[in-house]
């Protein structure tokens, strides 16, 4: 199996400057996301049942316990992706690092990893799950699939598996147990219900279980992935678009396209909101927001318009547009109150148009039509922290910003980082940023909880 092969092959050495960067970047982004979350509440479920299982003192989870890897894995995921303020590839439309850095936090706590060992073990999972995705653009998701928690248990093993030292045999068997794990039903989105917040959590876990599985000796099929009945026939109907999937490895790193978000909602609601901030401050009396029509079955329909929950709210347009106009922002506030009138009575009157599926639908730009204007956002590049010709690696002790993107965006992703980690933001950058180990990483992120 290709992906297995380079996976188990690749070195710290091999990864290109911009890469290493990326991949920090990101590893600062989801442990932000995860301290907000844990912050406010959204994760306590999963982190109380994470503590609760206990096991060997293997790794910790963010807030301190002393768990077993799997355990630390799981509750850290779910801390990562509770706002969904968490990054997305949008060719993939998948959540990669919630994913994979719990998985290489986890196991590179237990092993004791180096910090160069880490970020290769964190690049090898990002690649994975955005190829793994991307590979059949939208197909899980048409299916009722969430396609992170489909993608993630194999996006984990093979983090978790570098990290143990799995050969390419072992890789492939890890691969292959993890593959029969994957699950996840998009049917939260007709409900109030918190099941997305933990698919990553169970994602995590499955791949570190299959990583050690394979270490053991448990074998999977070489065709979990694009046989018969492997994940993508048997889960979408169709067979990856193996050019996507394994061409170009240690050439094109997808690692580098991943976008940072911006606002704490559905990374298909992005564009709109983008584009709706040009109306800020006034109350229209209609308001049209055109959507790619894969969108529209998951952030737009009748029962979005009045959400019940700040995780519904984060799903619905008519919400995030609304409260756009109104405040002229999306933060994590946005979400606290969904009573309010003013935007409650704008997103009554916001209609959703289907517009053009060129593309992936995260990628479509924003188009807001209101008093008698249009607002057209293209799909906001500059939020991505790197661009494939980025600059090299930041010098040892900097703080980690992101190269290839204009100053703005750059600013608005490290202020999203420190607000996030709060007073005790730079010890945690520091720690990226110099490729401190996991247990060192570790210790600055429990700082910032305490």
């Amino acid at each position: 199996m290709t992906l297995a092969r380079w996976a188990a092959g690749l070195d710290f050495d091999m990864l290109p400057a911009p890469v290493v960067e990326a991949a920090r970047t990101h590893l600062a982004d989801a442990v932000g996301c995860a301290v907000a979350g844990i912050r406010r509440g959204a994760a306590g479920p999963a982190l109380t049942v994470a503590a609760g299982l206990a096991g060997p003192p293997e790794a910790r989870l963010f807030t301190g316990e002393r768990v077993g890897a799997v355990a630390a894995g799981f509750g850290n995921a779910v801390a990562v992706h509770a706002l969904d303020y968490d990054d997305t590839h949008p060719g993939g439309l998948v959540h990669a690092s919630a994913v994979t850095v719990p998985a290489a936090l986890a196991i590179g706590e237990q092993t004791g990893s180096r910090g160069a060992d880490l970020i290769t073990a964190l690049v090898v999972g990002l690649e994975v799950v955005c190829r793994l995705g991307a590979a059949a653009p939208h197909a899980f998701h048409t299916r009722g699939l969430h396609a992170t928690s489909m993608c993630g248990p194999v996006a984990a093993a093979v983090t978790s598996g570098k990290l143990l030292g799995l050969s390419t045999p072992a890789m492939i068997h890890a691969i292959g147990i993890a593959a029969s794990g994957a699950s996840g039903l998009l049917e939260f989105l007709h409900s109030p219900a918190s099941t997305k917040q933990l698919h990553p959590g169970t994602a995590v876990a499955n791949g570190i279980l299959a990583a050690r599985l394979a270490a053991a000796g448990a074998t999977g099929p070489a065709g979990s992935l694009d046989g018969p009945y492997g994940l993508f026939q048997a889960m979408t109907g169709r067979a990856p678009d193996e050019a996507v999937l394994t061409g170009e490895l240690g050439e094109r790193w997808e690692t580098t396209r991943i976008a940072i978000k911006l606002y704490p909602a559905c990374q298909l609601t992005h564009a709109s909101i983008d584009a709706a901030r040009a109306f800020a401050g006034s109350l229209p009396d209609t308001v049209t927001v055109t959507l790619h029509p894969d969108a529209v079955p998951i952030v737009a329909g009748p029962e979005k318009r009045r959400p019940r929950s700040a995780y519904e709210a984060k799903f619905s347009v008519y919400w995030c547009v609304a409260a756009a106009i109104v405040d002229g922002r999306v933060g994590l506030d946005t979400f606290e109150n969904l009573d309010r009138p003013e935007v409650l009575a704008l997103a009554a009157r916001i209609v959703v148009r289907v517009g053009a599926a060129d593309g992936p639908a995260a990628a479509a730009p924003g188009i807001v039509t209101a008093a008698g204007r249009q607002s057209i956002v293209p799909f906001h590049a500059a939020s991505l922290p790197l661009s494939p010709a980025a600059a090299a690696l930041p010098s040892a002790g900097a703080p980690v910003l992101p190269a290839g993107v204009d100053g703005e965006a750059a600013r608005d992703i490290r202020a999203k980082a420190v607000a996030n980690l709060g007073p005790a933001a730079d010890a945690v950058l520091a720690a990226v940023g110099t490729g401190a180990g996991a247990a060192g990483l570790l210790d600055a992120i429990e700082g910032c909880l305490t």
